[in-house]
């Protein structure tokens, strides 16, 4: 499978007049490479536009120092520019947990860093903008939709305003994109002006008049609408915005949302609600656009890591009811399961089977979470007055199905595909809900066939998991199940590997720094993960992202569903002293561990960890 130029969107002049194009309806401007292929959001947006009946450019990582003749090659659109700033926040691709720059961007090819600058939708929208002044230009993406409203920025280190105070766009488009910008692309060409849109949903908007605020100061509540705290209330009262976040994220895992109204000075910023979530049959006609699954020809033999991760991986399903408190998916794509039909799977499977380089291995036959395919409310009535971020914190609901049996099936049937040889699944699997007791037997044993074939199948000597934490306080706040739960996994894993005589690793994943770990709570992980004979690899100090519980704790110092206060570690050196116990058993790090120990008067946690004579500097061994 080698396409061809014209089988791309274009992104020159030349390659538009060689469709035989005179026009361009929209054009899209990207932070990321140009990647034909359903995983990357620019590719998305264009073909389904393009599927609409529009033709439509892309410009990839446009140069934003020189002459801005990126900017100007199309001239304007007939419709509007479109901007995004990639498949990830540009802050989170540049720079780590402890702010240093990083020196390469996995969306650029060569790995190169550089190509794009800090804030995309802010500087591409605002270029834009200062060019094309009577050209609609929509934002969309992760970055736009992460900062519709007020929130905190951990690279500035402070609270920061709605996206559309700081861009120059006309309308964010957030979470998933494919209904809204057909709408405005069709509403633009019948002849409405973008001041007639505001009623649209998934949009966020300015608008210069928005209801009436409480007397009181309080967040005020209707059938309809929110009216948060101003953005203005928010700079001087962490409190408020801590309150706001917990209606924020409420009506983002809503199934018929409200309004949300949040005051910046005179103006209103105004998000309308999430669309409902996609049926079988939309996800399915979006995945089965005629994706090339390949680089733009421009980039030749150019390696671009994003895509070497995911070229022979296929996507099953959008949505995560799993609500962890650092993770950003539900904001995005909403908590509610959009699974795609098995035929449009198997179809894009066989696509795989035919790229010149596939040698038999899908690398992942997953999704934002491995195992929700098909999965959901038993009664969606139910879930129809539903305002919880998990479906599974603090416990599983009694109203979700849980059954693998759909997503076993799909397996076989990948697996059944002439040309693959074996599937993997390489996203992450939530084994609190495959361990899960529902009480119907079929049901449970079907679940514990799902993991029992899930080791001995679909698993390539290392299976990651993240129980995330050892701590059942630090756990609760990160809406995760108690580490008992990974220990009955990890036996259930060793006793298959035993009866099959497979040498695999459990390879778990651990968070610190996290709002409401204490240094002591990191010391018990180190002791805990030790007496298991991990060697951990899998490790992050906890990096705040824009609109997430955790982010939202980290910045108040209170938890947004009580209001009461929680600790966390924000400086550097809190935060080392946190890390550092990943490291017990690097030496390097003994000593440092041993005084913090003798500080926290933990000899137990020392004698666990190196040994009775450790603890006490004035003993020889």
């Amino acid at each position: 499978m080698n396409p061809r130029l014209e089988q791309y969107l274009p992104t020159s002049v030349k390659e538009m007049k060689a469709l035989g194009w005179d026009h361009v309806d929209v054009v899209i401007f990207t932070g990321d490479a140009y990647v034909d292929h359903p995983s990357f959001g620019a590719a998305v947006i264009g073909r389904t536009l393009q599927a609409a009946g529009y033709n439509v450019a892309i410009v990839p990582q446009p140069n934003w120092q020189d002459d801005l003749r990126d900017f100007r090659k199309f001239g304007a659109p007939r419709l509007f520019f479109g901007v995004s700033a990639g498949a990830m926040d540009s802050m989170v691709n540049h720079y780590t947990a402890a702010r240093r720059r990083r020196s390469d961007d996995a969306y650029t090819p060569g790995g190169r860093h550089g190509a794009r600058p800090d804030y995309p939708t802010i500087v591409y929208s605002g270029i834009l903008r200062d060019l094309f002044p009577d050209t609609p230009v929509i934002a969309g993406g992760i970055e736009a939709s992460m900062r519709r409203l007020a929130h905190y920025d951990y690279w500035q280190d402070a609270l920061r305003p709605s996206i559309l105070m700081d861009c120059k766009a006309d309308i964010v488009s957030y979470g998933m994109g494919e209904h809204t910008i057909r709408e405005i692309a069709d509403r633009l060409a019948a002849g409405e002006t973008v001041a007639d849109l505001h009623d649209m949903a998934q949009i966020v908007v300015r608008e210069t008049a928005g209801p009436a605020e409480a007397v009181d100061g309080t967040i005020t509540e209707t059938d309809s609408d929110i009216v948060l705290h101003p953005f203005e209330r928010c700079l001087r009262d962490k409190k408020a915005q801590a309150e706001n976040f917990r209606h924020i994220e409420r009506q983002s895992n809503s199934m018929h949302g409200k309004t949300i109204w949040q005051r910046h000075g005179k103006v209103w910023i105004r998000v309308n609600p999430m669309l409902p979530p996609m049926t079988t049959e939309e996800i399915d006609s979006s995945f089965d656009l005629p994706y090339t699954r390949m680089p733009h020809p421009r980039y030749k033999d150019k390696r671009i890591p994003a895509y070497e991760m995911i070229r022979h991986s296929v996507n099953i399903h959008r949505g995560c009811f799993g609500g962890c408190s650092f993770c950003t998916i539900s904001a995005h794509q909403g908590k509610f399961i959009s699974s795609r039909s098995a035929e449009s799977v198997l179809r894009e499977i066989r696509q795989v089977t035919r790229m010149p380089d596939f040698k038999g291995y899908i690398s992942d036959v997953g999704g934002p979470s491995a195992n929700m395919y098909g999965m959901g409310g038993k009664d969606l009535s139910v879930c129809s007055k539903c305002l919880r971020p998990s479906c599974l914190h603090p416990k599983v609901c009694h109203n979700l199905n849980t059954d693998h049996r759909p997503l076993l099936e799909l397996y076989h049937r990948v697996d059944a595909v002439e040309g693959v040889k074996k599937s993997f699944i390489g996203s992450g699997v939530r084994y609190d809900l495959s361990m899960h007791h529902t009480g119907d037997p079929a049901i449970d044993k079907a679940n514990r066939r799902y993991n029992e074939e899930l080791i001995t199948s679909h698993v390539s000597g290392r299976l990651k998991v993240a129980p995330e934490h050892t701590s059942d306080a630090v756990l609760s706040v990160m809406r995760k199940p108690s580490f008992v739960l990974y220990h009955e996994f990890s036996k259930f894993f060793d006793q298959v590997n035993s009866r099959h005589g497979l040498k695999q690793q459990l390879i778990p994943y651990f968070i610190s720094s996290h709002p409401g770990c204490h240094e002591n709570d990191m010391a018990m992980l180190a002791a805990e993960t030790k007496e298991l004979n991990l060697h951990l690899e899998q490790v992050q100090d906890f990096t705040p992202t824009p609109m997430t519980l955790s982010t939202e704790i980290y910045y108040t110092g209170y938890h947004p569903y009580t209001l009461e206060k929680v600790f966390t570690a924000t400086t550097p050196e809190a935060k080392q002293g946190q890390r550092k116990y990943f490291f017990w058993y690097d030496r390097a790090y003994r000593d440092d561990i041993m005084r913090s120990l003798r500080k926290m008067h933990r000899p137990d946690i020392a004698t666990r960890l190196f040994g009775q004579t450790r603890f006490n500097p004035g003993r020889r061994k």
